[in-house]
């Protein structure tokens, strides 16, 4: 048991704490005991995505956890450049009579004004007490939502080549998409306090705007547990 956790009776204060040695000093103090389920848990998960973490665990087995936050953007600079030339229509562009030349658009930039994300997932875990005390090993499967708004910047050249100067342009598109999500993680909570931590991996794939795209996530965080 915690001392910092227990408050002491009228007829126990007439007594001292016991002095016990630094090693034993350290005592765990005990959370996902079976018997005291259910538990919830709140926190934080840094990685892709960095978000705000709820956990419920209505079992020993079963638990529901929900994150929200913002991806890191900067892990798909390639896959939303290589958008571009269907997001600009290239493929519509005019074509000059006289010449045969088209038009053409080159990409400049891009930067990601917002990327949010929201996911859901239902867990099945398992004790792993033989590997490490407090450890916890989990699998399974959710959904994502997913809001991301890019800011393209690019040169536009009227055909025929050669002719107009070329001109700045510059457009906007928001994307929103879903998904499910297949994960696994280790939560650990032989602590001093009552707190996990935990590390995860999930595969995103995207079955609304580019369907079978799939992308590897994850994370590692911690949370408090009440």
């Amino acid at each position: 048991m915690c001392f910092s956790q227990i408050r002491k009776s009228v007829r126990s204060s007439h007594y001292n704490q016991p002095k016990v040695s630094h090693s034993k000093a350290r005592i765990v103090c005990p959370i996902f005991v079976e018997s005291q389920y259910p538990y919830q848990g709140i926190g934080f998960k840094v990685g892709d995505p960095f978000a705000l973490t709820y956990k419920f665990y209505p079992s020993k087995h079963w638990s529901f956890a929900v994150d929200a936050g913002k991806a890191a953007s900067g892990l798909y600079n390639s896959y939303y450049r290589g958008l571009f030339n269907g997001l600009a229509h290239v493929d519509t562009l005019s074509t000059d009579i006289a010449t045969k030349q088209k038009s053409t658009i080159t990409y400049l930039t891009h930067k990601v004004l917002d990327d949010w994300f929201l996911e859901t997932k239902f867990l099945y875990q398992w004790d792993a007490t033989v590997i490490s005390k407090g450890l916890m090993v989990y699998a399974g499967l959710g959904w994502q939502w997913r809001s991301t708004k890019i800011q393209y910047d690019y040169n536009y050249q009227q055909a025929p080549v050669g002719v107009g100067e070329a001109r700045f342009g510059r457009f906007i598109v928001n994307r929103f998409t879903y998904g499910p999500v297949v994960l696994a993680g280790f939560e650990y909570s032989y602590f001093s306090l009552p707190i996990s931590a935990f590390i995860e991996v999930e595969l995103f794939t995207d079955t609304l705007v580019d369907p079978g795209y799939q992308r590897f996530q994850g994370g590692v965080g911690l949370r408090y547990v009440f």
